[in-house]
């Protein structure tokens, strides 16, 4: 399968009944926004409020990325659950900074370690018992 790097690929990581991680890849902008938005407001409204996204892969991010990154962190945040990202890179990161947003995201630099922070009691194994990054059926 080829990838197109204007696109926004989501993909299940592991998933438990109170968290979700999501594997984020290609931009994130005005044409990709609703996607994720979508996507994780599903998950949160199926009751898990506490929302990992592996952004490793992630490319690209413009504005309209940076607010559905704010607006998933309140909605989890007003569910009394988070939304912790993993591999934010360089950019990203400048993005937050330039905007004056970084103190808002719980930020990590693996996947790993943002599970780590996910309360024990809804903590996914990790990494996933049966060995795949990307379970099917979850």
């Amino acid at each position: 399968m080829l990838s197109d790097p204007d696109r926004l690929t989501l993909t299940d990581v592991v998933r438990t009944e109170g968290c979700a991680m999501l594997r984020v890849a290609g931009k994130l902008d005005v044409s990709t926004e609703q996607q994720l938005l979508r996507r994780a407001g599903d998950l949160v409204d199926d009751g898990r409020h506490h929302l990992v996204l592996d952004l490793t892969a992630l490319s690209f991010c413009d504005s309209r990325g940076l607010n559905c990154l704010l607006s998933l962190n309140w909605l989890c945040r007003r569910l009394n659950g988070s939304l912790l990202l993993a591999g934010v890179g360089s950019r990203i990161m400048e993005l937050f900074a330039l905007t004056g947003t970084r103190h808002l995201f719980r930020c990590f630099p693996t996947p790993g370690e943002a599970v780590g922070a996910v309360p024990l009691d809804l903590r996914p194994a990790w990494p996933p018992s049966d060995g795949r990054l990307s379970p099917s059926g979850v």
